[in-house]
């Protein structure tokens, strides 16, 4: 399974970053990395190194595992447009991750729980599919019949509440009278600026 059940915050001392699509605590109380030598000066990175890191950081961030990861690579290496471009494009395309940006959910995997379940609907109609892609133009919205069950509304009025507009990425408007999300453009690798994509393609140009 993609899902990752393990200690969110240990992850996120590993990697040295925050993954607001994991969790939404954050490392910064125990910036070290984890185990009894965290604290102490470690050996510079490898440029192997690196690159994995980078990989890991989408992985946990948004709760792939590596085989949909390297399928994924490879629809972007088949595309016209830039690899790493490509990747981000289809990464932040996955309902999941859309209906966490959109602000209906405070994490990727509470954003899977609710299209798992049948909540979300895409144009109108019921997707149920995490990795589902989503295209310019399409309307996400709460399904009628969610909005009347007081625990899924609860949810996500709550996510909503933690989550300013200065927040959503600008490729996502947002109805807030009817909860819906449009999708006005193509993400970019501008949606996620703390991530070094080349070295997810120098990783994956090894092994594919």
């Amino acid at each position: 399974m993609s899902r990752y059940s393990g200690p969110r915050v240990k992850r996120l001392r590993s990697l040295g970053v925050d993954l607001p699509g994991l969790t939404r605590k954050s490392k910064d109380r125990r910036p070290t990395p984890p185990g009894e030598h965290g604290e102490k000066r470690r050996r510079r990175e490898s440029d192997y190194g690196r690159q994995l890191k980078e990989k890991q950081k989408i992985r946990y961030n948004y709760g792939l595992g590596e085989r949909q990861l390297r399928l994924l690579v490879v629809r972007a290496r088949a595309s016209k447009s830039a690899t790493g471009d490509k990747i981000i494009e289809l990464l932040e395309r996955r309902l999941d991750n859309v209906v966490f940006r959109a602000g209906l959910a405070r994490t990727i995997p509470a954003a899977r729980q609710l299209v798992s379940h049948g909540h979300i609907c895409v144009n109108g109609r019921k997707v149920d599919i995490a990795s589902y892609s989503v295209d310019e133009g399409d309307k996400i919205s709460l399904r009628d019949r969610s909005k009347k069950q007081k625990v899924e509304l609860t949810v996500v009025n709550e996510a909503l509440v933690s989550l300013s507009a200065e927040q959503r990425p600008s490729w996502l408007s947002f109805d807030a009278s009817n909860n819906e999300a449009t999708v006005t453009a193509l993400p970019t690798q501008s949606s996620i600026p703390d991530l070094a994509i080349q070295l997810v393609v120098e990783f994956y140009a090894k092994c594919l």
